[in-house]
């Protein structure tokens, strides 16, 4: 081939390379790579250290850089091994455009060598590395091996390095990135200066994604680019990627009721028309929503994890938490009439329902008839009695009833048939009832187990007239087992022994109270509540000394 000809192919070569290479796309993840340590985004304890010790001139042999993927380790052993052999260094603020910064930055410098440890975990690939580290630096002042995810290497690998790393060439500089710091042997750690990386808040995440938006002229909404650092977790390059998606998308204008649409996600104006189907125990309209959501494609778990974040939400807000980085939304947003028709522990219960549900789809045979069934639970939250409230209806019925005092509930005495009685339900203190109409007793007077239980029997019967709508009135003289001993007056005499009165009026208080902490009496949920209320009231009967 001629000189010439070799010349002009030559030259053809150099310019289609660079036309390829100006036409390349490059993610944001590595175009807004950091590349001086004030760039390095959430990492202030990290840039101040480092920047310290390069100034100072104390350049260590080892550095371990740990913290969740995503948040800069890799990024800042580079910056550290650019600013080790800028030619105007060691220094803290690498010039960027010497051959040498210039070589790293491409990634082409012979003396910076990054290894993948979860390729290279053998001993035998330690012993090639301590081959390598008895010649000088090519033309850098440092030789830098950046080791990612180093505790991937095994156990003789990490051995092997144990010697080259506590006392290697004064050439040479270590820097080890992990995701996983316990993984990695104390005698590699104790031979290191260890720096924790910490995820970046959700603020600064998304201010960086804004500044992107105005480098690309790309129009955002403050909402979508919100929902963005919030998914991300914590993680710049997280957000970078799912940034990245959302704009192939978007055609030049970032919107989350776009997003909404093409991911597949609830938005608030579902969550809010839900919940207030539940608040207004409509059962109807709550299926037909979640029929229209599911047909959208909206995958059941996604819908679980948006319904428990946005019960998580009023949580906060019924707490007083207004900060949108917690609440994902405005507060001012959120349905006034969910909040309202709810309280703390209604809220506590709903997210306890959605947090098993999420557990438990995975094995169900049908996601969707469990995720059906925790709504129509939801659409009778507000019905749903805590342990703290059927503790202190408990308490009123005992005070009704003329029981003693309500600090001897759940003390640990054992009833009549030799069980244990039910502990208190909740450690909180139990609520002073109201004054009641006591009725004439004896003093420091105490039930025997036949009067205590001929008691339960009666208020038994009461709650049943009226759950079923039978008269009150034959509550009031009915035919029980034997009393034993005089009870209260009007008590009628059966086999020689007493048969207790109790009062109308006391038994009606009795029930009122329970009818306020249960809700009404023609409700489904009525009888398997008062239930409850006696089983723990049997538990709560004084044995006879």
């Amino acid at each position: 081939m001629a000189p010439w000809l070799a010349l002009v192919t030559g030259f053809f070569l150099l310019l289609i390379q660079g036309i390829l290479k100006n036409m390349a796309y490059e993610v944001t993840a590595t175009r807004r790579r950091p590349k001086i340590f004030d760039e390095l985004a959430g990492q202030d304890f990290v840039v101040a250290t480092l920047k310290n010790s390069l100034a100072q001139g104390h350049i260590a042999h080892a550095y371990l850089f740990s913290g969740p993927r995503g948040c800069g380790k890799t990024s800042a052993a580079r910056i550290l091994a650019r600013s080790l052999n800028c030619e105007q260094g060691p220094t803290a603020t690498p010039c960027g455009v010497c051959p040498t910064c210039k070589e790293i930055s491409r990634g082409a410098s012979l003396d910076i060598i990054e290894i993948d440890g979860a390729s290279n975990t053998g001993v035998n690939d330690v012993r090639q590395i301590k081959d390598e580290v008895l010649f000088p630096p090519n033309s850098g002042r440092y030789k830098v091996y950046i080791i990612d995810e180093v505790h991937m290497l095994s156990n003789s690998a990490f051995n092997a390095l144990l010697k080259t790393i506590e006392e290697p060439p004064p050439y040479i500089v270590f820097i080890f990135a992990t995701t996983e710091l316990h993984k990695v042997p104390a005698t590699i750690k104790s031979r290191c200066q260890q720096f924790a990386f910490r995820l970046i808040p959700i603020e600064m995440i998304g201010s960086l994604l804004k500044a992107t938006c105005e480098e690309m002229h790309i129009q955002s909404e403050d909402e979508a680019l919100f929902w963005i650092a919030k998914e991300s977790t914590g993680s710049l390059r997280d957000a970078y990627t799912l940034f990245d998606q959302v704009v192939a998308f978007s055609d030049g204008s970032i919107r989350s009721a776009l997003i909404r649409e093409k991911l597949g996600l609830l938005g608030l104006d579902n969550l809010n028309a839900l919940a207030e189907a539940c608040v207004e125990h409509d059962r109807t309209r709550a299926f037909l929503l979640i029929d229209d959501m599911l047909n959208a494609g909206i995958a059941i778990e996604q819908f679980i994890m948006d319904l428990a974040g946005y019960y998580r939400s009023m949580l906060f807000i019924k707490a007083g938490i207004t900060r949108e980085t917690l609440l994902a939304y405005s507060p001012d947003r959120f349905s006034r009439k969910v909040l309202e028709g709810l309280n703390k522990l209604h809220l506590e219960h709903a997210l306890d329902l959605l947090l098993t549900l999420y557990r438990d789809v995975r094995y169900s045979l049908s996601p969707r008839f469990e995720l059906e069934t925790v709504v129509s639970k939801l659409c009778w939250l507000g019905q749903w009695i805590s342990p703290l409230e059927l503790r202190a209806a408990i308490t009123e019925v005992q005070a009704a009833l003329g029981f003693p005092a309500s600090s001897e509930l759940g003390g640990g005495r054992s009833s009549p048939s030799g069980m244990d009685p039910p502990r208190a339900l909740h450690d909180a203190p139990i609520p002073t009832p109201p004054p009641q109409e006591q009725l004439p007793q004896e003093p420091n007077r105490r039930f025997s187990s036949g009067q205590a239980y001929s008691l339960t029997e009666n208020f038994d019967r009461f709650m049943a007239a009226k759950v079923s709508g039978a008269s009150s009135s034959d509550f009031i003289n009915p035919v029980s087992p034997a009393f034993h001993g005089a009870g209260y007056p009007g008590s009628v005499s059966m086999m020689g022994r007493q048969e207790p009165k109790i009062p109308a009026s006391i038994a009606t208080d009795a029930v009122d109270s329970t009818v306020h902490h249960n809700g009404s009496l023609d409700s489904p949920q009525l009888a398997p509540q008062v239930e409850r209320v006696l089983q723990v009231f049997r538990g709560t009967v004084v044995k006879e000394k």
